[in-house]
């Protein structure tokens, strides 16, 4: 079986700095893709390349952690027990039935045996990396910034109207980390002339929510329009894309900022 995760370390000096990628995974196991409903079948609830889009980041100190399985089979960045994250509110759970456009995705869904056996073959062990990266950096620098990397359709779903922002800042209102991490972080993508949102619609997920009370985590999700770096509509040409490129270039300078930001300790 491929492992349901890869940690890219840092290729150059560590900082405490760690990413995690829960839903750019795409594969899907021996027999997965007959019961997808046909228009699920091109997973159009994937994070699109991102792992490829925030390549550089251990040149820059950076640990990676990043899905490589498929959102459809366990959603990385629910909590294992599917409860509600934000209760009344729309969501997709462990395992999605519909997506956020309210399409269905399977034609024969997993059983709850089914869904349990793919939260320990694929939920548990991404947190069990993910947090052993994370306490290794702890151990190391006191203090540690985590960041969890989404992107998303611009177009209008069962959350929200269409998206006319770029960039999208959750911190669960505040309470992930100590406001100066997503200012720092906010100031980094609006000079470079991304129109930057904070907590409306997305206020971070389990991920943002989970790693982000514990004190010495400063926590923060960005999530980022898929038009931002590719177009919508081809999603599988997206490296290829002009606007590729001319993001990993913003993303080099920001993060550039960032690590020189926490490398002196202050994020002021």
């Amino acid at each position: 079986m491929t492992e349901p995760f890869r940690i890219l370390e840092p290729s150059y000096d560590a900082v405490p700095m760690v990413v995690g990628i829960p839903h750019t995974g795409t594969v899907l196991p021996d027999g997965i893709i007959e019961r997808l409903q046909p228009a699920m079948r091109s997973q159009p609830m994937c994070d699109w390349h991102l792992h490829e889009l925030y390549a550089a980041l251990p040149g820059f100190g950076v640990t990676v952690v990043h899905a490589v399985y498929s959102r459809f089979i366990s959603d990385l960045n629910r909590p294992p027990d599917s409860a509600p994250l934000y209760p009344g509110r729309f969501e997709t759970g462990l395992v999605p039935m519909r997506t956020f456009q309210g399409e269905e995705v399977w034609i024969t869904p997993p059983d709850a045996d089914e869904i349990a056996a793919w939260r320990e073959r694929y939920h548990a062990p991404y947190h069990v990396a993910l947090a052993g990266v994370l306490d290794a950096a702890v151990a190391e620098f006191g203090r540690v910034y985590f960041l969890d990397l989404h992107s998303v359709v611009s177009s209008a779903s069962e959350l929200h109207s269409e998206l006319t922002g770029e960039i999208y800042l959750g911190d669960r209102d505040g309470t992930s980390n100590d406001g100066a991490f997503t200012a720092l972080v906010e100031r980094g993508f609006a000079s470079r002339g991304f129109r930057v949102v904070r907590n409306a619609p997305y206020k971070g997920g389990y991920n943002t929510a989970h790693y982000g009370a514990r004190p010495e985590i400063e926590a923060l999700q960005i999530e980022m329009c898929q038009r931002c770096y590719m177009d919508e509509a081809d999603p599988a040409g997206g490296p290829a894309h002009q606007r590729f490129g001319n993001m990993q270039a913003d993303i080099a300078g920001i993060f550039s900022e960032l690590v020189s930001a926490v490398a002196r300790g202050t994020t002021e």
